[in-house]
C-alpha cells in the first residue's frame, strides 16, 4: 500500500503559490522559466500607497504685462495727485484737498467692499463713506490739530458697522469671520484723513512728499518689473515676481534719502531713508497681500472681484495703510 500524498489544496494553496512566485524571479509571466521569449514588461510600475495622495498639478497664474503697466500707472497717478494736493494746500485752502481725498476714500470703499465682501456690505460701505467725510471735516476744522478725533471716528464707525451687520440673521452668522475685513475697511478709509492732519503740522507737508514718493515709486517699479521680468515667482498662483518687489522697495528708499538730502532741517538723508524704507516696505507687502487674497479666492472657487475694483485695490490699500506709519514716524523722528 502506497503512502498517501498530501492534498493539492494543502501544498499549493493561494498563499504558498504567491510565495513561490515571488521567490522565482526567473519565471516569466506566461508560466515558463526564463529563457523563453516573452514580451517586454516595460518600465516598472510604482504602486501608490494608500497613505499617499495623487500629485495635483498647481496651475501657474499668467502675468498680464499690459495689466501690470496699467496698475503701475494708476499707482503713480494716485501718488502724484496726493502729493501735489498736499503741496498746494494752505491754511485757507484745505477744503479742495479734502474733496480730493474724499474722492479717493470713495474709491477705497468701493474696491475693498467688493473684494472683502463683509456681511451687510451695503451698510458697511455707507458707514465707511460717512466716516470718511466726517474724518476729513474734523481734520480740517479741529483746533488745535490732533489725531485723536480720527481715532474716535474709527472706533465709532467700526461699532456702527458691526451694529449694521447684526440686524439680519444671515449677516450675524458671518459676523465673527468678517471682523478683520470690516476693521480693515474702516481703518483704511479714515487713514486718508491723516494727510490733512499732516499738512497742518510744521514738517508734515515735507513728510508727505518724502513718504508718498517712496510709496508711489516702489509700486511703480515693482509692477513695471513684473511686466518685464516677473521672476523669481513668489508663488505659482500669484502673478508677481520677487525681483520687482525688492527693487521697488530699494528704489523707493533711495528716492526718499535723496529728497531728505535736499529738504530743510530736520530732514537729513538718514531720516529720509528711514521713512522711505518703512513706508516702501509696508506698501510692497500690502500690495502683495492683495494679490495673495485674490489668488486664495480663486483657488477656493469664489467669484472673482469686479475687475476695476480688483486692480485698484493694491495701490489704494498700499497708500492708505502706510499713512498711519507716515504720521507716527513724522511725530517720532521729525517732530
Amino acid at each position: 500500500m502506497f503512502p498517501s500524498t498530501p492534498r493539492d489544496s494543502e501544498a499549493w494553496d493561494d498563499d504558498v503559490s504567491r510565495e513561490i512566485a515571488r521567490s522565482a524571479p526567473g519565471r516569466s509571466s506566461s508560466g515558463f522559466y526564463a529563457g523563453a521569449p516573452e514580451k517586454d514588461p516595460g518600465p516598472p510600475r510604482r504602486e501608490a500607497s494608500e497613505d499617499e495622495e495623487p500629485d495635483e498639478e498647481i496651475p501657474v497664474a499668467p502675468v498680464r504685462r499690459e495689466l501690470s503697466v496699467a496698475v503701475a500707472g494708476f499707482a503713480a497717478l494716485l501718488g502724484v495727485g496726493l502729493i501735489l494736493g498736499a503741496q498746494t494746500s494752505g491754511p485757507d485752502a484745505r477744503l479742495p484737498y479734502a474733496i480730493v481725498i474724499f474722492g479717493v476714500q470713495l474709491l477705497y470703499v468701493l474696491a475693498f467692499t467688493m473684494a472683502i465682501r463683509p456681511p451687510a456690505a451695503g451698510i458697511v460701505a455707507g458707514v465707511c463713506a460717512v466716516a470718511g467725510g466726517y474724518a476729513d471735516r474734523l481734520a480740517v476744522t479741529t483746533e488745535p490739530v490732533s489725531v485723536l478725533p480720527l481715532v474716535f471716528v474709527t472706533a465709532g464707525a467700526f461699532v456702527a458697522a458691526l451694529a449694521g451687520q447684526a440686524i439680519r440673521a444671515g449677516d450675524r452668522s458671518r459676523l465673527r469671520d468678517g471682523l478683520g475685513g470690516t476693521f480693515l475697511i474702516v481703518l483704511g478709509v479714515v487713514s486718508f484723513a491723516l494727510l490733512i492732519v499732516l499738512t497742518r503740522e510744521p514738517v508734515g507737508t515735507q513728510a508727505i512728499l518724502v513718504c508718498l514718493t517712496a510709496v508711489a515709486l516702489s509700486l511703480l517699479v515693482a509692477h513695471l518689473t513684473d511686466a518685464a521680468w516677473p521672476k523669481p515667482r513668489i508663488a505659482a498662483q500669484v502673478p508677481r515676481g520677487a525681483a520687482g518687489i525688492v527693487l521697488g522697495a530699494m528704489l523707493g528708499t533711495l528716492a526718499a534719502a535723496g529728497l531728505g538730502s535736499v529738504l530743510v532741517l530736520p530732514f537729513t538723508p538718514a531720516k529720509g531713508a528711514l521713512l522711505g524704507f518703512a513706508v516702501a516696505g509696508i506698501a510692497g507687502l500690502v500690495d502683495l497681500a492683495v494679490n495673495y487674497s485674490e489668488a486664495g479666492r480663486s483657488m477656493a472657487g469664489d467669484a472673482p472681484t469686479f475687475w476695476v475694483a480688483r486692480h485698484m485695490q493694491g495701490p489704494l490699500g498700499a497708500f492708505s495703510l502706510t499713512l498711519p506709519a507716515t504720521y507716527a514716524l513724522t511725530v517720532l523722528f521729525l517732530g
